[in-house]
This record gives structure tokens, C-alpha cells and sequence, in this order.
């Protein structure tokens, strides 16, 4: 699956914190990207909100920035977009932010609790959203994997 690929990608975008596997911060952001992508349509309730995040913005990215703004957490997101410095976000804020589904299977793909998983989402997200929004606002692309290989050029 392209997951691992992401991961790889944000681990070498975000300096290494997270090469291959899915434990770390690369890992978790691409399993993240992932699972909005795609990975939770049709299932349940919660599938309305991973499909709106896949479809917003043209890509998971712009998506999970949706859900996040949505949950009232848009100065912290605008803050990662921008070009002056990020705020922070907590992993309790992520977990209310993310649909239950979305962060169960990222805390099954890491390996970890749940509460684990969103407090890595929450360590790593600001950084990885500053590094693939140099220009302060978010980038176009056909997918995530070109937008984060033209970033790192």
C-alpha cells in the first residue's frame, strides 16, 4: 500500500523521525493521510466525515486541515500553514478532532493506544504541515506523494 510510501516520505520530510515503519512520526502521519484518504469510506457513521476529509482541498492533506478547522482548531492550523510560527495543538485535541474510526486504525497500524497515536498526530503535524506549505498556503498536486517529493527538492 502507498502508506508505507507516505510514511517514508513524511519521515524523510520531517528529518528522518520516521523512515519505514509505522511507529514513528512519519509513519503515523502517512497511516493518518492514508485512512482519510480512503481507508474509512463505507463504514458507519463515521465514514461521512474520512470521505469529506479525502474529497476537501483535492487531497488528504487539505482534508484533515478541513476536519481539524472544523473541530475548532483553526488558528492552530492556519498558524502551520503560514509562514510565522506554529502553534501548538494537545493529542486530546486531535483525538476529539479525528472520527474514532480514523484514530483507531492509526493507533492499530503504530502499534499503540489511541491516546498515543494522537499525541504523536499532535507532536508531528505542525511541523509537517509547515514543511509542505512553504509558501503559507497549501499546495497543488495530483496527490500527496508528488506534493511531498516536489517540497523536497
Amino acid at each position: 500500500m502507498a502508506g508505507n510510501d507516505l510514511g517514508s516520505l513524511l519521515g524523510g520530510l520531517l528529518g528522518g523521525s520516521g523512515q519505514g515503519g509505522s511507529g514513528g512520526a512519519g509513519g503515523i502521519l502517512g497511516s493518518l493521510l492514508g485512512a482519510l484518504a480512503g481507508g474509512q469510506t463505507g463504514q458507519g457513521a463515521q465514514s461521512g466525515a474520512g470521505g469529506a476529509a479525502a474529497g476537501a482541498a483535492g487531497s488528504p492533506l487539505g482534508g484533515l486541515l478541513d476536519l481539524l478547522t472544523r473541530s475548532g482548531l483553526l488558528d492552530q492550523a492556519q498558524s502551520w500553514i503560514g509562514t510565522g510560527e506554529n502553534k501548538s495543538v494537545s493529542g486530546a485535541q486531535i483525538a476529539q478532532a479525528l472520527p474514532d474510526d480514523t484514530l483507531r486504525k492509526v493507533a492499530d497500524d503504530a502499534g499503540v493506544s489511541t491516546e498515543e497515536a494522537a499525541d504523536r498526530i499532535a507532536r508531528s503535524l505542525p511541523q509537517a504541515v509547515d514543511k509542505l506549505t512553504p509558501d503559507g498556503s497549501l499546495p497543488q498536486g495530483d496527490s500527496l506523494e508528488d506534493i511531498i517529493r516536489q517540497q523536497r527538492l
